[in-house]
């Protein structure tokens, strides 16, 4: 899964945006679930990037919602 940036994410519309946000928060599940599990993560600044997309792409979403 891709990180976006800001600008990215403002080009994309609604449908798009909600359909990432839970592309991600799956991805971030199973991330998590791993390194419960004792494993670890092939690049644990990922969880952080996710975290952000997630936070970027409801920012985003509320913005719209408020204009």
């Amino acid at each position: 899964m891709a990180i976006f940036r800001i600008d990215e994410i403002r080009e994309m519309d609604d449908k798009d945006i909600r359909q990432q946000i839970s592309d991600l928060q799956q991805e971030l599940v199973q991330e998590r679930g791993q390194i419960a599990v004792g494993g670890f993560s092939d690049n644990p600044g990922r969880i952080s990037e996710m975290r952000k997309t997630i936070a970027r792409m409801k920012t985003v979403l509320n913005e719209r919602s408020n204009n």
